[in-house]
């Protein structure tokens, strides 16, 4: 259960409601300060719609950080979106398990290893190793770069307002978690 109510468009201002079109739960929970939800908004909008970034990079980072972070909310959403819109097989899915917990032995070409890599260390040394930003940089353009090194800090934060606010996961992500569980 939220720490905070999740809202309708009947609980905002007219001028507010435009928050909800997508009704998520997180949605609906930041809605308690519309002016959070609004900021918070328009950088996830950037990152999915305003980035040049290649989405299934973009997507892989995300799944890594939830997986990682064991945010089921972050982790079935991505999961879904990856799958469903983003050119993620079930297969990269089931990768990422693997090349967490084996650290490297997830079957990807050296390019998505490296992305999966720097989601890794930002999760948990709180920065990408030199290591992994020459091959990223050798890999994808400059600006691509800052975009998924902002992307990953991003989703960094996003799962712990989750956790913080105890985001349910909605019903119809449930199955996700199933298909592809998070770690014990």
């Amino acid at each position: 259960m939220a720490r905070v109510p999740y809202l309708t468009p009947d609980d905002l201002a007219p001028e507010d409601r435009d928050l909800l079109k997508r009704p998520i739960t997180l949605h609906r929970a930041l809605a308690n300060s519309p002016g959070m939800a609004r900021a918070f908004g328009t950088i996830g909008g950037h990152i999915r719609y305003g980035s040049t970034l290649d989405a299934r990079l973009r997507e892989l980072a995300i799944i890594q950080v939830g997986y990682l972070t064991r945010s089921a909310y972050e982790y079935s959403h991505h999961c879904r979106l990856g799958v469903e819109q983003f050119g993620v097989s079930a297969e990269d899915i089931h990768a990422i398990s693997r090349e967490t917990e084996a650290e490297g032995n997830g079957g990807f070409p050296e390019l998505e290893t490296a992305v999966l890599r720097a989601a890794r260390e930002m999760v948990t040394d709180m920065a990408v190793g030199d290591a992994t930003y020459a091959t990223l940089e050798a890999g994808i353009d400059r600006s691509d770069l800052v975009d998924l090194i902002v992307t990953i800090g991003f989703y960094c934060g996003v799962v712990r307002i989750l956790a913080s606010l105890q985001i349910d996961v909605e019903d119809d992500y449930a199955p996700w978690l199933e298909q592809f569980p998070l770690p014990a």
